[in-house]
């Protein structure tokens, strides 16, 4: 009996002192957020295993990127690794710069965002750009002090866009959501000089121009895909050395502009660092992704014509010329009128929403 007695005695100052012991040790470098690699910065360029930091997580580019804010939406060139710095949990600390929160923007768990009325939040789950004061359980109030979110320029949209929101929905009442405002944003990063050149009637003409020949080409950003599936297998070009690899009638028309044929989807995943040429889908999947072909082929393609859409409405071809960039050989030189009297109205009602003169050469 002694014994058993002078046994529990034993164990139970065991105990204590290995519990003050535990409370004395300090804390191990694995229970704290590694360090926060440089902050993101929007106009560098960053190349595959360079590492950013931004709104408090270290991000690894996966490939060559420029103008793609860190987030696992997007074109997914960016590696989530996690939280960095102070890191994670609840309710406070930091400076208030953190972005705007925006309807349809992808959310990682951990982004900070300055809401409409003020107050900032914290994304507790990841999320689809829900409104941090109605969905709490992806949102929770962040504490800060200092500083301030960003806001739109006057008069214009995020990041220097010459289209705002408001604006936006005025010229696509009957838009489907996959057509977001976000992922246009997104998609105008890619290319600079995109509505970002010459003075603000010009960017306010490419931008008009380029959103009316989006209206006719989508059915007024109503349809993400080809409606005439009869068409899907002709877009296939087996003389190209990389053949179809997704299927016969993978390659029809997808995204804002209609982007078809295989050697078009491989021209544009290779300028964009995704593989579209495998994963034509991701055009109808991911709003970005569409958004950023249609950019693409804006920015980069003659089409019938001898210049891209873009260098059209900057130059002496006016609007006119951006109609034969994209659809000349069916519709210009009297091939069909109605449908470029069309474009063209929907132009000039584009230009009057921006408050800017739709410019002479109106017909191809």
């Amino acid at each position: 009996m002694f014994r058993r007695r002078l046994m529990a005695i034993i164990a139970t100052v065991s105990v204590a002192i290995a519990s003050a012991a535990a409370a004395l040790l300090p804390t191990t470098p694995s229970a704290a957020a590694e360090a926060c690699a440089a902050p993101y910065n929007n106009s560098a360029v960053y190349t595959a295993s360079m590492r950013v930091s931004h709104q408090g997580r270290n991000w690894t580019a996966k490939w060559w990127t420029q103008y793609e804010t860190p987030s696992t939406g997007g074109s997914g060139v960016w590696q989530d690794n996690g939280p960095c710095g102070e890191g994670g949990g609840g309710g406070g600390g930091g400076t208030c710069n953190y972005p705007n929160w925006a309807a349809g923007t992808f959310y990682p768990a951990g982004s900070i965002v300055r809401y409409t009325d003020g107050n900032h939040y914290r994304a507790k789950h990841e999320n689809p750009g829900y409104d941090p004061v109605i969905s709490t359980w992806y949102w929770e109030p962040y504490t800060c002090s200092g500083g301030g979110g960003t806001t739109p320029p006057p008069g214009g949209g995020t990041n220097g866009f010459p289209v705002s929101e408001a604006q936006y929905n005025q010229m696509f009442p009957l838009r489907i959501p996959f057509y977001s405002y976000a992922g246009l944003i997104d998609a105008a990063r890619k290319y600079p000089a995109f509505t970002g050149t010459g003075d603000a009637t010009a960017r306010k003409r490419e931008a008009a121009a380029f959103l009316a020949n989006i209206d006719h080409e989508s059915g007024q950003l109503r349809y993400v895909e080809e409606q005439n599936q009869a068409n899907w297998p002709l877009y296939c070009d087996r003389s190209q050395s990389y053949g179809c690899p997704a299927g016969q009638s993978a390659y029809h028309g997808r995204g804002p502009i209609q982007l078809s044929w295989n050697f078009n989807y491989k021209a544009a995943g290779d300028a964009l660092g995704i593989d579209l040429l495998n994963n034509p889908d991701r055009v109808k999947n991911e709003s970005s992704v569409a958004w950023q072909t249609g950019v693409w082929y804006w920015m980069t393609q003659n089409g019938p014509n001898s210049q891209p859409a873009h260098s059209a409405i900057l130059g002496s071809q006016g609007f006119g010329g951006t109609i034969r960039s994209i659809n000349g050989a069916l519709e210009c030189d009297g091939r069909n009128p109605a449908t470029v009297q069309n474009r063209v109205t929907t132009y000039q009602r584009f230009s009057q929403i921006l408050g800017v003169d739709p410019g002479t050469n109106l017909y191809c």
